[in-house]
């Protein structure tokens, strides 16, 4: 059985104690162990499943709410939907970080059009930021947006866009130029069947999921589909960010979770020279290690989540240090499984080989971790002042 103690530190009220159970009793019995052929329909179809049993109400808020996005809800659900399948917890994180932004900064009618849509997995979302030459440097994209009469012409490319191709609109960010640098970005809601956006390219990554790079040739949109204001979309991006942050570390603590599970199945059973792999000093050492990370990393990642619900509109640090954190402690957990198992480790259809693959793009999306420790040094930097 894995470890539920953590549900009883102080960062959780009963009613997140009551969703994580309901959650991973939910998993076990309705989410497919594995994910035969077309990854496309595969997500398309996890949405739905998603959708019908209500979670990913916790993914888009209901038009007209009020209530900010609770982040230990989101932090719990993607742990434990990483923690049974990477590619469920994938579907439901796609849709909560590519219509943040609406339900952060959309209007009334741009929330009602979208939030119901998402909540019921009629619409599958994706967050469009990156181009080749602009990834973590967000300040450098260079797609444009101009204004033509009451639309706006876009042009240019963004690339590991995640559900490209499938998703049925995008939350895109564009330079508009009201100002140098950050001050010159706006954010968009472009939907997919939109005359000059193209699938430029389908990417391939190890671990499978839907990846495209975009292309847009005088793509013309209403005035309507603005996000916030001209210049505000710097802010947009970052705000989002700070919410969805924390939870890749959750999706990370969740995958560090299972294979540390694995691993204590693995090793009361495996005999060497005579006695079990648990028996072994060296095998005591690395579990010892790996126990630490996942609790270091659960601490910082719920800690990041209940400052941002307890009233922290902001958790630039809190967010950075959890993602930091808890991404590069899981590769190192994951590693320390495939190696217990052995030849078995690197063996396709592995539960340990699957998290491998799973756990790299973590390191990477939403903010590198070389990227995450110049912002915790400059946020710790600063906070002197």
């Amino acid at each position: 059985m894995v470890d539920r103690s953590f549900l009883d530190w102080p960062f959780f009220t009963d009613r997140h104690r009551q969703l994580a159970a309901g959650l991973d009793d939910w998993c076990g019995q309705s989410l497919p162990r594995q994910h035969q052929g077309d990854v496309d329909d595969a997500c398309r179809d996890l949405v739905k499943l998603l959708a019908d049993a209500g979670w990913l109400n916790h993914a888009a808020p209901a038009p007209g709410s009020a209530e900010p996005p609770d982040v230990r809800s989101l932090c719990l659900i993607r742990e434990i939907l990483a923690r049974h399948s990477g590619l469920a917890d994938f579907a439901f994180a796609m849709q909560g970080l590519g219509s943040g932004a609406i339900a952060l900064f959309g209007t009334r009618e741009q929330k009602n059009d979208y939030l119901p849509a998402v909540r019921n997995g009629d619409r599958i979302a994706a967050f469009a930021l990156s181009e080749p030459d602009a990834g973590s440097d967000v300040v450098s994209l260079t797609t444009t947006a101009v204004k033509d009469g009451a639309d706006y012409i876009i042009n240019g490319e963004k690339t590991w866009i995640s559900n490209g191709g499938i998703a049925d609109f995008y939350t895109l960010f564009v330079r508009t130029g009201e100002e140098p640098g950050a001050g010159g970005l706006s954010a968009f809601i472009v939907d997919a069947g939109t005359p000059g956006l193209e699938i430029a390219e389908r990417i391939e990554v190890i671990a499978p999921h839907p990846l495209a790079r975009l292309e847009f040739r005088d793509c013309r949109v209403p005035q309507t589909s603005l996000l916030g204001k001209p210049g505000e979309g710097f802010n947009i991006a970052m705000a989002t960010l700070d919410v969805f942050r924390s939870t890749v570390g959750a999706a990370a603590l969740g995958f560090a979770r299972c294979a540390l599970e694995e691993t204590l199945s693995h090793i009361g059973t495996r005999q060497l020279f005579g006695r079990t792999l648990a028996d072994m000093q060296m095998t005591r050492d690395s579990i010892a290690d790996m126990a630490v990370a996942v609790d270091a990393s659960a601490l910082l990642v719920y800690r990041a989540a209940w400052t941002r619900d307890c009233g922290t509109d902001r958790i630039t640090r809190e967010a950075a240090m959890a993602k930091l954190h808890a991404t590069e402690s899981a590769q190192q957990v994951i590693d320390r499984a495939v190696q217990l198992f052995g030849a078995r480790g690197v063996t396709r259809g592995e539960k340990v080989e699957e998290l491998y693959r799973e756990i790299r793009a973590l390191r990477i999306y939403e903010g590198a971790s070389e990227i995450q420790k110049l912002i915790i040094a400059r946020e710790t930097y600063e906070s002197r002042a």
